[in-house]
């Protein structure tokens, strides 16, 4: 036979998969950073925020091991406790992670300006809208609790205890997927602040869109970015989109009320029959 024929799906899309902190909610991605800080310093080693944030978008308990393989972090440690950081320390920080973690969600549950906005923009295309998260079961009770106050209730939300692995590995949004009934995956866009988050939707085969300056990467609440020097922001901002287009983003902008524009240029590819 001399040709082949490929199926490609050319229809819109379908679904929209969200992240939480730094996403919809939590503008700078605070509340877990500032968690992690505090965990390591009553274990006696002072880390920096910035050390804080590198595994940002992992299972909590992944996160604190991962700051633990950072290699400053690990010399202070040893010259702390005389010894590497073992299993059993990071057990121990894990549960002190866990109540500090739920006093202060609530203080941080504040929706990021134009979260609503785009989420009507979503309903009225008829999209169906999931989330994945690196918080436990316990956290998104009380964090989806807090954002239905606000005015946010998405269709399905999956937690990185109720699969195999949580980011970079696909299984969250795999489970949304069959939760919320959609298919193929190239139907579906992850939304996120982190490189794990673009790892995630990559390896499900989704679509991928970084928000680069309420989330992680910039990683200041809304107050401070608005205050800083303009020269300043700008090179934090492009440091940020720098390496979510180079984690292999689609694209690239600035907050969740950026997002429904490109959902346009999206569904434009997906008719010429591109995939992600």
């Amino acid at each position: 036979m001399e040709f082949v024929f490929k199926r490609s799906y050319r229809g819109p899309l379908k679904g929209v998969i969200l992240d939480w902190a730094g996403t919809t909610l939590d503008y700078g991605c605070m509340a877990p950073a500032v968690v992690f800080v505090e965990v390591y310093k009553r274990s006696g080693v002072d880390i920096t925020m910035d050390q804080a944030r590198e595994p940002m978008g992992a299972h909590k308990r992944v996160h604190i091991q991962k700051i633990s393989q950072i290699d400053a972090v690990r010399r202070r440690w040893e010259e702390v406790h005389g010894r590497p950081p073992a299993e059993s320390d990071i057990d121990e920080m894990f549960k002190m992670f866990v109540p500090l973690q739920l006093d202060c969600l609530a203080q941080y549950a504040d929706l990021i300006p134009g979260t609503l906005e785009a989420l009507k923009d979503f309903r009225a295309r008829g999209l169906k809208i999931g989330s994945t998260t690196g918080y436990t079961d316990e956290m998104m009770d009380l964090l989806m609790r807090e954002a239905a106050q606000r005015g946010y209730v998405p269709d399905a939300t999956v937690c990185a205890t109720e699969v195999p692995a949580g980011r970079p590995e696909p299984w969250m949004c795999l489970v949304n997927a069959m939760r919320l009934r959609i298919y193929p995956m190239e139907s579906m866009v992850k939304v996120g602040d982190t490189l794990p988050d673009i790892y995630e939707g990559l390896n499900a085969g989704m679509w991928t869109i970084g928000l680069a300056v309420t989330g992680n990467e910039v990683g200041l609440p809304e107050a401070e970015v608005q205050v800083m020097d303009p020269e300043v922001r700008e090179r934090k901002r492009a440091r940020a989109y720098e390496r979510m287009a180079q984690a292999g983003a689609h694209y690239v902008v600035d907050g969740i009320w950026d997002v429904p524009a490109i959902l346009d240029e999206i569904n434009a590819r997906l008719a010429r029959g591109e995939r992600p």
